[in-house]
């Protein structure tokens, strides 16, 4: 993990566990690992160029679904998607269809032709609010229900906001039995990632003070956040 101030460490203590994958049992989902989120320059969200921790979550994410894919295990990739013009505040315009942002980038693009992978687009922070229908079904707790799945490994961008409010809503689902097997949530800090807007930066570009993000803080407190919640926080995973 990208190291973080000592006091903060203290403050907000979080601890890693070795995972087994449950083979049969297990999903991995993918949080918006797309253009406009993770491929610098490709948007207004985009990180900025030769990001270690970008890089090393889609490497990772990359690996992973290589061995979901080998084994045919269940993958859900959510792609941030939204109508031309669509607001979604405090952001600005984002992942617009037909824009190229809201694909995969081009390291997992292969995900697209892998008979194990379900895509789903979403047009909001949440995905498992944006996994809801029209009748009220909803298709991220079909999947789970349809796999038969007790274990899901979340991974994706940004580890404090699309990644985190998934793995927080999805305690309150598993809590509230909404499904029929899942018991853990694991997040694979390898595999999330946030970006880095600093103070002195947000301030020049006349944002908010709510808009300064310092990356190495806004990760571990997204981390913690998950943590302390009932969330597995993994760095390594293993197959049992």
């Amino acid at each position: 993990m990208n190291p973080v101030a000592p006091e903060l460490k203290d403050l907000l203590p979080i601890a890693f566990n070795a995972v087994s994958l449950l083979p049969g049992k297990t999903g991995l989902v993918i949080v918006d690992e797309v253009n406009g989120f993770a491929t610098p320059g490709a948007g207004n969200l985009a990180p900025s160029p030769n990001d270690p921790l970008y890089e090393r979550m889609i490497a990772e994410t990359d690996r992973l679904s290589k061995i979901f894919t080998q084994h045919g295990w269940p993958i859900l990739a959510f792609r941030d998607t939204h109508a031309p013009g669509q607001a979604e505040p405090p952001y600005p315009e984002h992942c617009v269809m037909g824009t190229g942002e809201e694909e995969l980038v081009p390291q997992l693009k292969w995900l697209e032709n892998e008979k194990n992978v379900t895509l789903m687009n979403k047009d909001c922070i949440n995905g498992f609010i944006g996994g809801y229908r029209p009748d009220g079904s909803n298709q991220v707790l079909d999947w789970i229900n349809n796999e038969g799945l007790e274990q899901i490994i979340v991974v994706g961008v940004c580890t404090d906001i699309c990644a985190m409010d998934f793995v927080l809503t999805m305690l309150s689902v598993r809590n509230h039995g909404m499904t029929d097997k899942l018991k853990d949530i694991v997040a694979y800090e390898k595999g999330m990632a946030t970006y880095d807007l600093p103070a002195d930066v947000a301030r020049q570009a006349g944002l908010p003070e709510t808009a300064i993000h310092p990356q190495k803080i806004a990760h571990h407190t997204g981390l913690y956040m998950m943590a302390s919640r009932g969330a597995i926080l993994a760095d390594r995973l293993t197959i049992s």
